[in-house]
């Protein structure tokens, strides 16, 4: 059995190079655009993530539809990244265009209510289950609401967060961890503005003694957390963790707030719906719009009525809650969209099962080279980890990443057109996603393994 620290790093490196000159050999027209846009955009790229791509600068797109992404030299990819979920409906799903471009020419952003509002607050209501609705542009912007909020009513400061959890730019979340049962600021944090022990506890997920602890300070005004972990890879609860969770945040007067930006893969009511979750808060983004700029923050009747029984708290002005543009119309438009006709029960039905082959044809390829790597699904995302089990909570996958040797997978399927996210080694299917797509990256993803550790399994 070859774990990942054994297989030979000078041959890792040596194959990467060769990557890394067929894709600037392949990919002139990018390569130009990007030196030119070192004169006028932070490292070259209009957000820095967008450095973060494995041949040393990204394609530069020129077309999305469906499943596929051409760009600026010709090539076609199979897109398995879709916006790391912002794409999760598909680039440019028809309906979607269609009420956007009606939108559009009645008035994007008006500071008025439209119709289609009170669709979309009544249908998130019906999947998820929360009883008032205000929108956003973002899932972050949803969550320093909901941490607003939280705090107000409660009269607590602090949050707790999960070690390497995702809840987008919001500051509380870029704290992990440290010895001793201490929160530390996350490696790589830019400009904290306070020290996060300050405003956060963080801990491990999974780690029940370790919330228990936690909570019973009666310091917390609430719990932001993923259903299931998605910012080291797929990080799963343990059975009955969330049962805990709720029980444990109920008896110390902790709100509960559950983010499902990434987790909305698992059905159309996410896996708030799924598993049958009761967060006071809920938060979600990037595809409910189908990439439109949206997100959403639900609550419960309770929490709605503890919000506004504060004359006080300004929530229409100076508060910090919400801006000009969020809840535009044109967001709305999109929304409804989305949720009507393309993110329907029966798109999670065609979706769903193509994350279980892709994960079948890793599971494949890892059990043929004996290589000690687990794949975790879920819903219509999977993704594969350098490790023999599944982590089980933030740090513990942390610890055990490999960037070159995830450099040289992904840099591998770009070159031969199929496209994953930078940050992890997931993939997504989208309503527009066929079992050939996915086929075709098991089919890459076995070559790369071959090229790297020979015919035999052995480097």
């Amino acid at each position: 059995m070859i774990t990942h620290t054994q297989i030979d790093r000078q041959a890792l490196a040596d194959r990467t190079e060769a990557e890394v000159a067929r894709f600037i050999a392949g990919n002139p027209k990018s390569k130009e655009l990007f030196d030119r846009a070192r004169h006028s955009l932070v490292g070259g790229v209009p957000m820095p993530w967008m450095m973060r791509w494995a041949g040393g600068f990204p394609v530069f797109a020129e077309q999305a539809s469906g499943a596929r992404i051409t760009d600026v030299d010709g090539h076609t990819y199979v897109d398995l990244c879709l916006g790391d979920t912002g794409s999760m409906p598909g680039h440019g799903p028809a309906p979607v265009v269609n009420a956007v471009a009606d939108q559009v020419a009645k008035g994007i952003t008006t500071m008025l209510p439209t119709e289609n509002a009170a669709w979309v607050g009544e249908e998130m209501t019906r999947r998820f289950a929360l009883d008032r609705w205000m929108f956003t542009l973002t899932a972050t912007d949803a969550n320093r609401a909901a941490l607003r909020i939280c705090r107000h009513i409660t009269g607590r400061s602090k949050v707790l967060v999960y070690s390497y959890s995702y809840h987008g730019s919001v500051d509380e979340a870029f704290a992990v961890a440290g010895p001793g049962g201490t929160t530390v600021s996350r490696e790589g944090n830019v400009g904290p503005a306070v020290d996060p022990s300050q405003t956060t506890v963080a801990i491990e997920f999974n780690d029940l003694d370790a919330l228990e602890q936690a909570l019973a300070s009666e310091e917390i005004a609430c719990v932001l957390a993923e259903p299931a972990m998605t910012n080291m890879g797929i990080v799963l609860p343990e059975e009955g963790y969330h049962d805990a969770l709720r029980a444990l945040t109920r008896a110390h007067g902790t709100l509960l707030i559950i983010d499902e930006t990434h987790t909305f893969s698992a059905g159309p009511g996410g896996c708030t719906a799924e598993w049958g979750l009761d967060p006071d808060l809920f938060t979600i983004g990037k595809a409910i719009g189908s990439g439109i700029p949206a997100g959403a923050l639900g609550m419960t009747l309770d929490v709605n009525e503890r919000m506004l029984a504060d004359p006080e708290a300004d929530y229409e002005d100076t508060g910090g809650v919400g801006g000009t543009l969020a809840g535009n119309a044109l967001s709305m438009a999109a929304i409804r969209a989305t949720l009507s006709e393309v993110l329907t029960p029966e798109a999670f039905e065609h979706t769903i099962p193509l994350a279980t082959r892709f994960s079948d044809g890793i599971r494949e390829v890892v059990a043929d080279y004996d290589l000690p790597w687990n794949v975790s699904r879920l819903g219509a995302r999977a993704e594969y980890r350098f490790e023999h089990e599944a982590a089980r909570n933030g740090t513990q996958a942390h610890d055990n990443s490999d960037p070159e040797l995830e450099r040289y997978l992904h840099l591998h399927a770009l070159n031969r057109g199929v496209l994953i996210t930078p940050f992890h080694n997931m993939a997504l299917m989208s309503p527009a996603t066929t079992a050939a797509d996915v086929d075709r990256h098991t089919t890459v993803f076995r070559e790369a393994v071959s090229d790297l550790l020979g015919p035999g399994g052995s480097s």
